[in-house]
């Protein structure tokens, strides 16, 4: 990659906010500028972006976007999952998710859904608005067994908080392995591992693969008054099967994500016995902004000085 110091030729970096808040320490061999695409239509520069970071939220054309920038070179999201990118990757581009930033957030929120769908916080909070005493027992998370569905960093995140509530962790990946923090099984032991958990929590990416991964045979094979966690991807859930199984009282399930998403006001999983949902907030959390512009400095960093970058999806090399 270029890393001229000629300040005429120095690679043109675009942040979706000001670049002050990365701090000092930033390399001299790049210009890093505050360009929104999204939010700044009628900027200049497209033709001379090599890297550039789209805002978290979206808000553009990313087709569109990326085709204006021909000398573009790198992309860095700040989301761990790509899906919204990579469908409209030009080849030759090196694409990076942010995969770290949001481990412990997103980790916290899947611990919070769950226990609130078991602990029955909803019905609870109702009460309260009611100035009702709602007393009835509920299920523990204790001596339960928990699947995670995924095997990456936030699994990894998730497994830790998990343990010290007495539970059983089982994790699932594309394939057999030991890792640092255990067994993970393969994706083919999913049949055999579903019937006995208390509780599935999906995390994996949406790719090709795994949309409508949970589908009415993955729900039937959940045990009566499983919940399901999903703080991946909507499209992961076929949604009419999740109807089906939770409109029926079957099923628990506690959702950070939906499809569609937004989930319009008269969509009937607002109002499913049993749903709890929240508004795609895994990662939109106080831990979220240090961690990555620790991320972008770093990066940043390796760039200029041509270094290899972390975090790679799509490699520009095999692209």
């Amino acid at each position: 990659m270029t890393t001229a110091q000629d300040s005429a030729d120095r690679p043109l970096v675009w942040l979706p906010f000001d670049p002050a808040r990365l701090g000092d320490g930033l390399p001299s061999g790049v210009e890093v500028v505050h360009v929104d695409p999204g939010r700044t239509p009628d900027a200049d520069g497209y033709d001379r972006v090599r890297f550039f970071v789209p805002h978290y939220e979206g808000g553009f054309d990313v087709a569109e976007t990326l085709g204006r920038m021909s000398s573009l070179e790198v992309v860095q999201t700040q989301t761990a999952g790509v899906d919204n990118i990579a469908p409209h990757l030009p080849g030759g581009i090196t694409l990076c998710n942010a995969r770290g930033v949001h481990d412990a957030s997103t980790a916290e929120l899947a611990v919070g859904l769950l226990l609130a769908s078991l602990r029955g916080i909803p019905e609870f909070v109702r009460a309260q608005a009611e100035g009702r005493w709602a007393y009835e027992p509920r299920r523990s998370l204790a001596d339960s067994t928990v699947l995670i569905v995924g095997a990456g960093s936030i699994a990894v995140a998730l497994q830790r908080r998990l343990q010290p509530f007495e539970v059983d962790v089982v994790r699932i990946g594309t394939r057999a392995r030991e890792d640092e923090s255990g067994v993970v099984h393969g994706i083919d032991e999913l049949a055999d591992l579903l019937p006995a958990a208390d509780a599935v929590v999906v995390l994996v990416p949406l790719t090709d693969t795994t949309r409508h991964l949970v589908d009415a045979g993955f729900l039937a094979a959940m045990k009566d008054g499983a919940v399901l966690v999903n703080v991946a991807r909507g499209p992961i859930v076929d949604t009419d099967a999740l109807l089906a199984e939770t409109g029926s009282g079957r099923l628990l399930a506690a959702v950070d994500v939906t499809d569609p998403e937004p989930l319009p006001a008269d969509h009937p999983l607002w109002h499913s016995p049993g749903v709890l949902i929240s508004p795609h907030v895994g990662g939109a959390t106080s831990a979220m902004l240090p961690r990555m512009y620790a991320l972008l400095r770093h990066q940043l960093t390796r760039y200029a000085g041509g270094a290899p970058l972390a975090n790679v999806v799509v490699d520009a090399t095999s692209a």
